[in-house]
């Protein structure tokens, strides 16, 4: 994907800055990241689908060229949803097909919940339904998996061993968990630790793990979505369990969950032109 091609831009919403790129003209695709990505991880997906609609792929809060609160309560669902508010209308839209992978899935959904009248589509990559999740970490399976969320909940430390090494981390992150480690080239493993290496970023994204707790496992009541969806899940995902999409009908009138064997967390960077074919398909579908 050449840069050229690109538009990079920023737009204000809920009183900070978020940088996005964007490709294309039309109904609006809103692609959400997740950790430890950027805006990079959609390069697949952004010059496919800005055939025929805007897409916009953001830096989450946080993250790489967005601005990056210093409280660690700035790093909560509730502002992650007003965030993705303001910047569909901020762009002119009333409605736009939600992207989201990792934590991009968790807010996609969670903003489904709160404005169902701004999603037109919503397409979820490797991410549980939020109570599918919740209810999957109470369990001993599970809670083994993920274990990182824990470790992120100590100060400073996880910080400091992501850094060691020219963010060694970040690469064995990507190319550990990946089946197809080929899927990852020097050049984009450089480019995430670049994005890891500015200031700041490191405690804002953990910071959504030390928040994380207090999201999934507090009382609240999931309702059932009524807007198409689609649940794009790599099989050999290492840290969440296939088992998570189970039942995740009785959350969504309309799903579609499309499985794909020998593949990682990392589905649209691992098997993009696969990814593409089963959002094509859903977008045309009725």
């Amino acid at each position: 994907m050449s840069e050229q091609s690109l538009h990079h831009d920023t737009i204000h919403t809920n009183n900070i800055n978020l940088h996005y790129v964007t490709q294309g003209k039309g109904s609006l695709m809103l692609l959400l990241h997740g950790f430890p990505e950027f805006w990079y991880s959609w390069r697949h997906q952004i010059p496919e689908f800005a055939k025929d609609h805007k897409v916009v792929a953001i830096d989450l809060r946080g993250y790489n060229d967005s601005d990056k609160p210093k409280a660690q309560s700035a790093y909560v669902m509730s502002e992650f949803v007003k965030d993705v508010k303001g910047v569909i209308e901020g762009l002119g839209y009333d409605r736009c097909i939600l992207v989201g992978h990792d934590w991009g899935g968790a807010i996609a959904w969670s903003f489904a919940y709160a404005y169902p009248e701004l999603v037109e589509r919503l397409i979820v990559m490797n991410l549980p339904h939020p109570a599918k999740f919740a209810a999957g970490l109470r369990t001993p399976q599970q809670m083994l998996k993920s274990w990182y969320i824990a470790f992120f909940q100590i100060p400073i430390l996880p910080e400091l061993l992501i850094q060691l090494d020219d963010y060694r981390l970040i690469e064995q992150v990507f190319r550990g968990m990946a089946i197809n480690q080929s899927a990852f080239t020097d050049a984009d493993i450089e480019e995430y630790k670049n994005a890891f290496a500015k200031r700041g970023v490191l405690t804002s994204v953990i910071n959504y793990y030390r928040n994380l707790p207090d999201y999934l496992f507090k009382e609240q009541f999931w309702g059932i979505l009524t807007m198409p969806t689609l649940l794009i899940w790599g099989e050999e995902d290492k840290a969440l369990g296939k088992e998570l999409t189970y039942d995740t009908e009785k959350y969504v009138q309309d799903l579609r969950i499309r499985y794909i064997p020998n593949c990682s967390h990392w589905v649209q960077q691992e098997q993009p032109q696969l990814v593409n074919q089963l959002m094509r398909e859903f977008l045309i579908d009725g």
